[in-house]
């Protein structure tokens, strides 16, 4: 099992970092590259194991795809020229891969058979199989196609009318991706809005979609065409650097071109909300995403109560945001975020039982968790659970321990951030 030995930071940070691409747009980049005809070409491409996978599914359904370092370039030939594969395909912990590639399975044609790591088979796959089976799809696999591995025949997609039972975009954009390759026009509506990444992107290259108020209309059997995509940097990434610099005394940080799309700027929300002194600079739009520069500095923060319609807004960054609730003066309450038990691992229970092993005075309910802030942190042997938040969100609360973190199974980070321990060192003069 890998380890790391974090000690405490001696000095503040200071510095500019670049973080990298994000996840999401990534993702579906090259989804939409290989079902376009011409060539697409992605820069700052986000350079993960879970990005990977999204890539080797569709050269396995014939798409070349070119690499080098963060530029992708997808030689895509459209919806029709994708193949059935001759091998299963390992989707290994990728959730957004699995889910939004069943959305495109089920309208092709063919058989496939899709499979994960241990922890993606424990991760639920019939808030999509639900909706696919009923617009024709066949889909099965264990516990009825409730986990993986599942097998896909697609092909002859009706249209359908599906109102979203959970807070989820990924589920969103498979019904609408197979909405694109389905007979009529299906319709998503979405009581809370989700990140909307698939709908712009689906703009960019050519797609035709609208939305009325909390419903979202896709015409089947469109054809694409290629893009250039300049892929943002990931707020979900940047979010572990702006804790860092709100919580380390003395430190000031700039974080480069990081993504502000509206659907995913809830973090900064919560910051602000908190008392912490940030500001946004440089601001622009390209391709569609809002992206800008983020000032951060260290500031004394104050217990919040998290709900509600920011909850989707900001998912992923739960994590870290437990780890500044921890630090802040008064109470902080999470509701609404059953959501994450159901991620890379239950990150209700593993957050909690993280930071309490490192000190911190937090408790779980069934869908958040509750934090009484003012602790100061100590050291600890901890584990990541295998989840990359969990294992950078220990590495920042090490920053500001009082004493050495040992964290064991620290390797899973580069699912989503390959190069950050060498970005933190960056920051700081006495890491290493």
């Amino acid at each position: 099992m890998s380890k790391k030995v974090l000690e405490p930071l001696k000095s503040s940070l200071s510095g500019e970092l670049t973080v990298p691409g994000d996840k999401s747009i990534s993702h579906r980049a090259v989804i939409f590259g290989s079902l376009a005809e011409g060539t697409t070409e992605i820069t700052h491409f986000l350079d993960g194991e879970d990005c990977m996978r999204t890539i080797d599914a569709f050269r396995a359904m014939g798409v070349e795809i070119e690499k080098d370092n963060q530029k992708i370039v997808v030689h895509g030939q459209g919806i029709s020229s994708l193949a059935e594969p001759e091998q299963p395909i390992n989707l290994g912990n990728s959730g957004t891969t699995a889910r939004l590639l069943l959305g495109v399975l089920s309208g092709l044609p063919h058989h496939f058979v899709v499979y994960g790591d241990e922890s993606l088979s424990r991760r639920p796959m019939d808030r999509v199989s639900i909706p696919l089976r009923k617009m024709g799809a066949e889909i099965d696999g264990r516990e009825n196609g409730r986990l993986l591995p599942l097998a896909v025949r697609g092909g002859s997609l009706q249209n359908i009318a599906y109102e979203t039972p959970v807070k989820s975009a990924q589920v969103k954009s498979a019904v609408l991706l197979a909405g694109l390759l389905a007979e009529g026009t299906t319709t998503v509506t979405e009581k809370t809005t989700t990140r909307d990444h698939t709908e712009t992107m689906l703009r960019g290259f050519g797609g035709e979609i609208t939305k009325q108020g909390d419903v979202i209309s896709i015409t089947g059997r469109q054809s694409l065409k290629a893009a250039k995509v300049e892929v943002p940097g990931d707020i979900s990434s940047a979010a572990f650097f702006l804790a860092a610099g709100t919580l380390v005394p003395g430190s000031k940080l700039i974080l480069k071109k990081v993504g502000l799309n509206p659907t995913r700027t809830g973090m900064l929300d919560v910051l602000t909300d908190m008392g912490a002194r940030l500001d946004i600079i440089n601001q622009r739009t390209v391709g569609g995403e809002a992206i800008g520069d983020i000032l951060v500095e260290y500031s004394s923060l104050k217990g919040t109560t998290i709900e509600g319609e920011i909850i989707p807004r900001l998912i992923d960054e739960l994590p870290i945001v437990a780890l500044l609730a921890s630090r802040a003066e008064g109470e902080t309450i999470i509701r609404d975020a059953e959501e994450l038990r159901y991620k890379e691992t239950d990150r209700i229970a593993a957050v909690v039982d993280t930071l309490a092993s490192l000190g911190a005075d937090i408790s779980a309910t069934e869908d958040g968790m509750v934090i009484n802030g003012g602790s100061s942190l100590r050291g600890a042997v901890v584990d990541s659970y295998g989840d990359h938040r969990i294992g950078m969100m220990i590495a920042i609360a090490s920053l500001i321990a009082s004493g050495q973190v040992v964290l064991t199974n620290h390797s899973c980070i580069g699912i989503s951030y390959p190069d950050f321990f060498a970005d933190l060192q960056k920051i700081s003069t006495n890491l290493s």
